[in-house]
C-alpha cells in the first residue's frame, strides 16, 4: 500500500520509530538479559559498558514506541514504508542518541 508522500509525513514519530525498530534483537536481548523477577525491564540506567549502554538506548526506543503503538501488526504493516526511507532511518537514530546521551550521563561516560 502506497500511501501519498504528504500522508507519509503525517504519520505520527512513534509509528515510525515502532516499524524501524520493533524487530531490533540488539535491544530485545539487553530486556531479556536485564529483567527482573518482578517483571520489570528497566532495573537501572547503570550499564557496565558503552556498548550495553547502547542496547539499553535501543531499549528505551522500542519500549517507548510499543507503549505508544500497541498493536504489534499495525507496527509489522508500517515497516515496508519506512524501512528504506532515509530521513526515517535517521530520525530513528536520532531518539537511540538521545537516550544514548542520558544512559551514559547516568554512568558517568563510564570514566573509571
Amino acid at each position: 500500500m502506497k500511501m501519498p508522500v504528504t500522508m507519509r509525513s503525517r504519520m505520527p514519530l512513534a509509528v515510525l520509530f515502532s516499524v524501524l525498530l520493533g524487530g531490533s534483537a540488539v535491544g530485545t536481548a539487553w530486556a531479556d538479559e536485564h529483567a527482573t523477577d518482578e517483571g520489570s525491564w528497566l532495573p537501572s540506567l547503570i550499564t557496565e559498558t558503552p556498548q550495553e549502554g547502547f542496547a539499553l538506548a535501543v531499549t528505551l526506543s522500542q519500549k517507548g514506541v510499543a507503549t505508544t503503538q500497541t498493536d504489534p501488526e499495525v507496527r509489522r504493516e508500517l515497516r515496508p514504508e519506512y524501512a528504506e526511507d532515509p530521513r526515517s532511518l535517521i530520525a530513528v537514530s536520532q531518539v537511540i542518541a538521545t537516550h544514548f546521551q542520558t544512559v551514559a550521563a547516568a554512568n558517568d561516560y563510564w570514566r573509571e
